[in-house]
């Protein structure tokens, strides 16, 4: 019985590789192994009563409810082009420093990553601004597509994150399950403002690490990342800085302070962070009806993918512990040689793989729940967990030849640049972000020292 569980995930997987919608695949795919599991007598068809007061909690979760707020903030920023004045700014500011372009590009698109959370919208608006200059200053294609996607995934890490928002719940749902297994009533849960917080230092990090190299290559081989020439270093203007600048890192800051400060819940900071992007969108004369009609519905369809995923996998998830599915994952981690270490480096193994061929809502939804509660169960700390799978899938969204950053960049970049190049230019990063993985495996505290100084 167990083993219908493995064949079904199996399953899942050819079925979305063949490209059908991932949240039919899931449910449709669970609904034909429980069948099947059932006439064939392992498989006890009273777990599927369980779904419906499922479905009612994933829609009357508050949690959730950040999803839509945050996205509509990160439209509305996004038709506000905030990112055309920013990086205008930006490269003004730096533009006297070596790489200062790139530095440029480097600041604005973690700004953008905290600002719509969702790793494709900041390549894809990175890619048609920032591409095009570069290579017109003469910066080697390879290093400036490399470094947009690489920004770009940052979405993945830098809160407020989609990503977290979700990871966030999950984990939380796992932590409860796990303690429950484990006989602990612990009223104690996981919050996405946890993850958020044990977010910052690792992103900051990761930014650091970026400037540092592009300095690193404007310095060493210049021919790549040449210096500024003489007509592109203008007078900078501070009232055009204080323009561009202010505004969003003051709504950043209200978003993310209200968070970690424990005055707002995410959702409600997600809608200050909507409410106060419509006004900033106002202020840059952009909050014209067909801008707010294209972003709201936008932010209809996304949430809405999200959601049917989420009802989709839960009915997955709900059929493969019914087969048994959880049992035969634990007994295989507790026959592994160096317990929760070898464990976490599998789990951390196949997630990064897997996100090849499936987006980070597929992970989230499917994946974590079924390893996540064994992991914890193990004494694994699940904030540092959760920022591990958020630094693993954002490494997997940049590793050639199935990273999506790539294919959003490609799908913008000027033909003359050769998917090659993008794929050379992305590796230097994968090492910087595999180098952080390390480090928050050998120093944990990176991840959950600022969590304990805010919450104690």
């Amino acid at each position: 019985m167990e083993y219908l569980a493995l064949l079904m995930f199996v399953c899942v997987c050819l079925v979305l590789l063949l490209g059908y919608p991932v949240a039919f695949s899931l449910a449709g795919t669970s609904l034909a192994f429980a069948g099947i599991a059932t006439a064939m007598g392992y498989f006890d068809s009273s777990y599927l009563s369980a779904l419906p007061s499922r479905y009612y909690g994933i829609l009357s979760n508050q949690t959730l409810l950040a999803v839509p707020l945050f996205i509509f903030m990160g439209g509305v920023l996004e038709r506000a082009k905030i990112a055309e004045d920013l990086l205008t700014t930006m490269a003004q500011l730096f533009g006297r420093v070596r790489g200062g372009l790139a530095i440029s590009v480097t600041i604005v698109g973690m700004l953008l990553a905290a600002s719509t959370g969702i790793v494709g919208a900041t390549v894809v608006t990175m890619g048609m601004l920032s591409l095009p200059t570069m290579i017109k200053r003469g910066y080697d294609a390879s290093f400036s597509t490399g470094i947009i996607c690489a920004t770009g995934t940052l979405g993945q890490i830098i809160p407020p994150s989609i990503a977290l928002v979700l990871l966030g719940d999950v984990l939380s749902n796992s932590y409860q399950l796990a303690q429950l297994k484990m006989g602990n009533f612990s009223p104690d849960t996981i919050s996405v403002g946890d993850l958020f917080a044990g977010a910052v230092v690792p992103g900051l990090i990761l930014v650091i690490l970026y400037i540092a190299y592009s300095i690193f290559m404007a310095v060493f081989h210049p021919d790549k990342v040449p210096p500024a020439a003489e007509e592109d270093q203008v007078q900078i203007s501070w009232a055009l800085l204080v323009k561009s600048l202010f505004p969003p890192l003051l709504l950043m800051a209200v978003v993310l302070g209200s968070i970690l400060g424990g005055f707002a819940t995410p959702t409600e900071a997600a809608g200050v962070g909507a409410f106060g992007a419509l006004i900033l969108a106002q202020l840059n004369g952009q909050l014209s009806k067909a801008n707010l009609t294209s972003v709201m519905q936008n932010t209809v369809k996304i949430t809405s993918m999200v959601f049917l995923i989420l009802l989709g996998a839960s009915l997955f998830s709900l059929v493969f512990r019914g087969l048994g599915g959880e049992e035969i994952i634990l007994n295989f981690f507790e026959q592994l040689p160096g317990g929760a270490i070898t464990a976490t480096i599998i789990v951390m193994l196949v997630i990064f793989l897997l996100g090849f061929i499936l987006d980070f809502i597929e992970i989230t939804f499917v994946v974590v729940p079924i390893v996540a509660p064994i992991l914890l169960m193990m004494d694994i700390n699940p904030i540092w967990l959760g920022i591990m799978i958020a630094v693993n899938l954002q490494t997997s969204f940049l590793t050639p030849p199935f990273g999506f950053a790539l294919f959003y960049l490609r799908g913008v970049a000027d033909k003359a640049i050769k998917t090659s190049q993008i794929y050379k230019g992305v590796v230097p990063f994968i090492i910087i972000q595999l180098l952080l993985l390390v480090a928050l495996s050998m120093w944990p505290e990176l991840v959950t020292w600022l969590p304990n100084k805010v919450y104690g």
